[in-house]
């Protein structure tokens, strides 16, 4: 095993929403954590490659909602992060990579960070952690390292990243970076494409503690004073450590590139020339599916039929998706939501989002099925005094003791063993069995065996709003009125 003062610390970021890969990504559960190109998600994907021999624990920086998942789906990869930060809000990059920075420093000073957003897909992970290897001599030797992507198209949704020396076969050789170029426009991009001297800026960086710091403080004190407030500040719950919101509000919502990147004068960048993609909208997802005869990309009970250079994606197995004669189309199929498009508009299905928003519909951010620490829930049906949902426990989870003002429930066992409490009575309800919970009554639901527990839920009351909870116990620390 490398000395502690060797290893490389990954800090994974898991901000972000993922609007454009609307319906399958919202903000209730962004793309990052669902599997978009395989069976594990972009997240777990991302801790993989950044751990093993020369990595130390994860450092990761996500919202509150999300705590448990990034827990669990690490779990389930058998990582065990060395810290989890939680944001009050999304505030961008430069400050998640400063309290990381903070966070590291306190606990490992001068450690080298490697800074990875959580939703990207780079499938050769060995040649990129050799990159990483080559990158590492220059961070430690005080640079700000940045990784650039040989570009393969005029791409406009990236920023580039101006060489100082051009590279016949993009070799992962450290060398100065001249300039960062903004989002061009496609004339641009194509001049940037031909002429040999610019890669796509893939916003991943390698620096030390030190490093980062200092430029933070020389370029951006007004980012690093508040979120050295916030770090001082922080409060430990259970496993995660929770930055203080009030000096966190006062953090300017600025991007590392135009806090520190733009401004500083120690830059280094190493080429990669390996696969890579930021998924960041159904094109990019089409692109790298394997493709089929036509250039056709499926998903799921997805049918295509004199189809070419289209996408078709459904989730549900009781819903198929049947495509006839389309060409560079996108169609994404979801219980609740249905997304057609064209290929070369796959960038604007961010306004789609923002319209339903404006119209009040639930399906611009919250997905039909809700993940909760013990495990998720969704709505089969509701109606105006009654509401059914299908929940599914996780092994050894427990729900808290609660209460209910306004809804009575009965609960059917269709798979598993549900350990019960209804005040003061405990009960196990196998498969076939059933327990009716009377409203005002105290309640526990348990999984105490070894399989997930699935049982449907029948509401019924005036009113069956999720915030209609009085938590009494719960082992998860969630205050008054927070769902699940």
């Amino acid at each position: 095993m490398a000395p502690l003062s060797d290893l490389i610390h990954p800090v994974l970021l898991c901000g972000g929403s993922g609007t454009r890969l609307w319906p399958l990504s919202r903000k209730s559960y962004p793309k990052q954590f669902a599997r978009l190109t395989g069976d594990e998600s972009l997240y777990q994907a991302s801790a993989r490659r950044l751990s093993g021999a020369g990595f130390a624990a994860p450092t990761v920086v996500a919202a509150s909602d999300f705590r448990f998942v990034v827990i669990e789906q690490l779990a389930a990869l058998k990582i065990q992060p060395g810290c989890v930060l939680i944001e009050p809000e999304a505030r961008n990059t430069a400050g998640a990579i400063a309290a990381a920075a903070l966070a590291l420093e306190a606990r490992r000073p001068g450690a080298l960070m490697l800074v990875a957003p959580s939703d990207h897909v780079i499938p050769d992970a060995d040649r990129f952690r050799a990159a990483v290897q080559a990158a590492a001599p220059a961070a430690r030797a005080g640079q700000i390292v940045t990784f650039g992507i040989r570009p393969d198209r005029p791409e406009t949704g990236y920023g580039w990243l101006e060489l100082s020396t051009p590279t016949a076969d993009f070799a992962p050789e450290p060398q100065p970076l001249r300039s960062f170029v903004e989002k061009p426009d496609l004339a641009t991009a194509e001049r940037l494409l031909s002429g040999g001297m610019h890669l796509w800026n893939a916003g991943i960086f390698l620096f030390t503690t030190t490093a980062i710091l200092e430029a933070l403080e020389r370029h951006a004190p007004e980012v690093l004073a508040p979120v050295r407030q916030a770090v001082e500040a922080a409060e430990n719950d259970l496993s995660f450590t929770r930055l203080a919101p009030g000096p966190w509000a006062d953090l300017p919502d600025i991007s590392i590139d135009y806090a520190v990147m733009e401004r500083a004068e120690n830059l280094t960048v190493v080429p990669y020339a390996g696969a890579w993609s930021d998924l960041g909208d159904w094109q990019a997802v089409w692109r790298e599916s394997p493709p089929r005869e036509g250039g056709v990309a499926l998903s799921g009970p997805a049918t295509a039929i004199d189809c070419h250079d289209s996408l078709l994606q459904a989730t549900n197995a009781a819903q198929q998706l049947v495509g006839i004669g389309l060409t560079d189309i996108i169609a994404v199929a979801m219980p609740d939501a249905v997304l057609v498009a064209h290929k070369d508009r796959a960038q604007e299905v961010k306004r789609a989002v923002a319209a339903l928003k404006a119209k009040g519909v639930e399906q611009a951010e919250t997905l039909p099925r809700d993940y909760r620490p013990w495990g998720w829930y969704e709505s089969l049906v509701k109606g105006p005094r009654f509401q059914v949902k299908r929940i599914v426990v996780t092994p050894g989870a427990t729900l808290s003791l609660q209460s209910h003002h306004h809804r009575a429930e009965h609960w059917i066992v269709v798979e598993g063993t549900a350990k019960v409490t209804i005040d003061n009575q405990v009960t196990l309800v196998t498969e076939n069995q059933s327990v009716y919970i009377p409203l005002g009554a105290r309640h526990r639901m348990e999984n105490p065996g070894k399989v997930p527990l699935t049982l449907i839920e029948v509401q019924t009351g005036a009113y069956l709003g999720e915030d209609d909870i009085i938590r009494y116990e719960d082992v998860y620390a969630r205050g008054q009125g927070a769902r699940g």
